[in-house]
């Protein structure tokens, strides 16, 4: 039987990914690419989302399509004005692929779409003001206030990752220097292990078979599930960055709850006790108020997309 579905496609550093999701925000399936990474013609990157989308599509009308971008997206959704890991550069990517797929689009950037999807189904729903923070290859983010995203002037709030912590530090993807993304992210977790790879007894050596180049995410996460110290010390200080970020956060704008998601969310307590630990040593006044939970977000990995998918329902 052909339905008719709404499809959310959420374009991160490294993957593509698609899904078609139901009017309770539910994803019903999926289908997954590469990113072909920033250094390539745009038209790669275009051809990944036809492919996902052709997939997951099938033999049903599509009513419309959203896009999650891990990008710049400017205040009227049409354009991608920067991507630092992507290769749009205040290119129309609402119409261009409207134009290809003959389908509405709809395009956010992929952080604030997570953040309407928490605020709308998730674990921000019952209240009315929060921050959510997406960590994935680098950290994305949205403001809900009011039970509303906030986009703010050029509709770019919530690129928290590119708040400068260490001054003259560690040179991000962005150009600028200090990023918060690179102190706790998924790709701050990989370099840490690492940077320390020999230093100590450590199962990431078998892993990756003794190159450090090969070293990936989920080696850590395995590594760390399966009791690895040194695994266990690097979600440790990323988790202890993202507390950091987020007394400053909570200084900012005073949330009642702070919501941690993307694929690095997956490591849960692993990554979220240090960083509710740190959250109380950093903040500013911590004795003297109420300090925001910091819980995962319940749509886990799956957020941007069903935020996506629901914003182009109500385009």
């Amino acid at each position: 039987m052909v339905e008719q579905i709404y499809v959310g496609i959420d374009i991160g550093g490294t993957k593509v990914l698609a899904g078609v999701v139901d009017d309770r925000g539910r994803v019903v399936r999926t289908a997954r690419r590469a990113t072909p990474g920033r250094r390539v013609d745009a038209a790669q990157v275009e051809e990944a989302l036809t492919q996902a989308l052709t997939e997951v599509t099938g033999a049903d009308t599509v009513l419309g399509v959203g896009l999650a971008a891990a990008g710049f997206v400017d205040a009227t959704g049409e354009r991608v004005m920067f991507a630092p890991h992507l290769p749009w550069v205040d290119t129309p990517v609402r119409s261009l692929l409207e134009q290809r797929w003959g389908v509405p689009v709809a395009l956010e950037n992929d952080a604030t779409a997570a953040a309407h999807a928490e605020a709308t189904y998730g674990a921000a729903r019952d209240v009315a003001d929060a921050i959510v923070v997406t960590m994935g290859t680098g950290i994305g983010g949205g403001v809900i206030l009011g039970h509303r995203v906030h986009r703010g002037w050029n509709g770019m709030a919530g690129e928290f990752g590119h708040m400068q912590v260490v001054p003259d530090g560690e040179v991000c993807e962005c150009g600028g220097r200090g990023c918060w993304e690179q102190y706790s992210s998924g790709n701050a977790l990989v370099r840490f292990a690492r940077d320390r790879l020999g230093s100590r007894p450590s199962i990431l050596e078998d892993l990756c078979g003794g190159n450090p180049a090969a070293l990936n995410g989920p080696m850590v996460t395995q590594a760390a599930e399966e009791g690895d110290l040194l695994a266990h010390e690097a979600f440790g200080h990323v988790g202890d960055w993202l507390g950091v970020g987020l007394a400053n956060l909570v200084a900012a704008f005073d949330p009642a709850c702070l919501v941690i998601g993307g694929g690095l969310s997956a490591a849960g307590d692993r990554l979220l006790e240090p960083a509710r630990t740190a959250l109380l040593r950093s903040l500013v006044g911590a004795g003297h108020r109420r300090v925001p939970p910091v819980v995962a977000a319940r749509l886990g990995p799956d957020a941007g997309l069903v935020g996506a998918a629901d914003l182009a329902r109500h385009r």
